[in-house]
């Protein structure tokens, strides 16, 4: 005999009237040792997993190394790259400026040409009737 209970299946049907039926089943009085084989089997697994995971995890310094200069190359690669970028992102900042320059230098330049175009127009008129006025200063005068 064993020291568990045997499995026992009850079932009780009411209706209304004053009948009450009532059947009990009782199982097989042994109990199955299948659940502790399985979980047995379960941890063997387990432990020979633990074991692989354990003895294959032996890598050399050489390989601590290279993975260590890769990691390096990569990190230096993606500095390079940001300090790129940011040159280009300056460079373009910089013609920015330089055109921005040029235009308000053409428009100075093109300001001060128009107004010496005027002071020359100026000039040229006030000499033109000077010498309108000398002109006819000269016919009016008689010789004597």
């Amino acid at each position: 005999m064993s020291n568990q209970d045997p499995y026992v299946e009850r079932t009780v049907t009411e209706t209304p009237s004053t009948t009450r039926r009532e059947e009990v089943r009782a199982g097989g009085g042994g109990s199955s040792s299948a659940g502790w084989w399985v979980a047995a089997l379960v941890a063997i697994v387990a432990i020979v997993g633990l074991f692989f995971v354990f003895n294959s995890s032996s890598t050399s310094d050489s390989d601590l190394m290279a993975a260590r200069e890769n990691g390096r190359a990569e990190a230096m690669l993606d500095s390079a790259s940001a300090q790129a970028q940011q040159a280009a992102a300056d460079a373009s900042r910089a013609s920015s400026d330089a055109a921005a320059s040029v235009a308000q230098a053409s428009r100075s330049a093109a300001d001060s040409a128009a107004a010496a175009a005027d002071r020359t127009a100026e000039a040229t008129q006030n000499a033109a009737a000077s010498a309108t006025d000398a002109a006819q200063d000269a016919s009016t005068e008689v010789p004597e």
